[in-house]
C-alpha cells in the first residue's frame, strides 16, 4: 500500500506577526484617541490632521526604535550566554555533563540512558554548547537581520493603522462630521484587526475582536472626556 508521506506545516512568521500587532494595535488606538480628544477641543478639522499627522510620525519613530532596540537586545544577550556556555564547558565540563544529564532526565530519560548522549556531546563542543543554549536557558539564536526588519515593521504598521482614525478629517469639512466617520471607520478596523489577530494566537475570534474594540474605545472615550473637561 502506498504511503502518504507525512507533512507537517506548522506556523513560523511569529515574529512577524507580533511585530505588526504591536505597531497596528497601537497605532490604530493612539492617533484614535488623540483624534478624538482634539476633536472636542478645536473646531479646526486642519488642527486635527496636523497633530495627527506629526503624532503618528512621532509614534512610527519611537515604536520602530523600540522594536530595534528589543531585537538587538535579544541578540547581545544571545551572544553574551553563548560565549558563557562555551567558556563554562573548558574550565567546568564536569559541571556542564551533570547539567546535560538533568536536562534529558527531566524530559525522562533514566541516567543510564542519558550516558550515552553526554558522552557523544562531550566530543563534539558546539553542538554541547547549542544543547545547553536550547534546552537549558531556552534560547533560540536571533536572526541577525530581525532588529532592522521588526522596527520597519512595527514603524510601517503603526502609520497604516495611524492613518486610518485620521483619514476622515481629510475628506471633511467639519469636525463633527471627520469625528462621527472617524469613530464608525476606527471601530470597523479595530473589531477586523482583533478578529484576524485572534486567528493568529488561538484566541476566540469574537472575544479577540471585541477586546481590541473595547480597548480602542475606552482610550477615545477617555482622551475626548478629558479634553472637553479642560476645554
Amino acid at each position: 500500500m502506498p504511503m502518504t508521506p507525512h507533512v507537517e506545516q506548522h506556523f513560523t512568521a511569529g515574529e512577524a506577526v507580533r511585530d505588526v500587532v504591536i505597531g497596528m494595535s497601537d497605532g490604530l488606538t493612539v492617533p484614535f484617541a488623540l483624534a478624538a480628544g482634539l476633536s472636542s477641543a478645536v473646531a479646526a478639522t486642519h488642527v486635527v490632521v496636523t497633530a495627527g499627522l506629526a503624532e503618528v510620525a512621532a509614534g512610527c519613530i519611537a515604536m520602530g526604535l523600540g522594536g530595534y532596540l528589543a531585537a538587538r537586545s535579544d541578540a547581545e544577550h544571545y551572544a553574551s550566554e553563548r560565549t558563557r556556555e562555551e567558556r563554562e564547558i573548558v574550565d567546568v565540563p564536569e559541571a556542564e555533563a551533570t547539567e546535560v544529564r538533568d536536562v534529558l532526565t527531566s524530559f525522562g530519560l533514566t541516567p543510564e540512558e542519558a550516558a550515552p548522549v553526554v558522552a557523544a556531546l562531550r566530543t563534539r563542543p558546539e553542538a554541547w554548547r547549542d544543547f545547553m543554549m536550547r534546552f537549558e536557558l531556552g534560547l533560540e539564536e536571533p536572526d541577525p537581520r530581525r532588529a532592522l526588519r521588526s522596527a520597519a515593521t512595527i514603524g510601517a504598521s503603526y502609520v497604516v493603522g495611524g492613518m486610518v482614525p485620521l483619514l476622515p478629517y481629510f475628506f471633511t469639512s467639519t469636525v463633527t462630521e471627520a469625528l462621527r466617520i472617524s469613530v464608525i471607520v476606527t471601530s470597523i478596523a479595530l473589531l477586523v484587526f482583533g478578529f484576524v489577530k485572534a486567528g493568529f494566537t488561538g484566541t476566540p475570534r469574537v472575544r479577540g475582536a471585541v477586546q481590541t474594540f473595547l480597548i480602542g474605545g475606552i482610550a477615545a472615550a477617555a482622551a475626548f472626556l478629558i479634553a472637553r473637561v479642560v476645554a
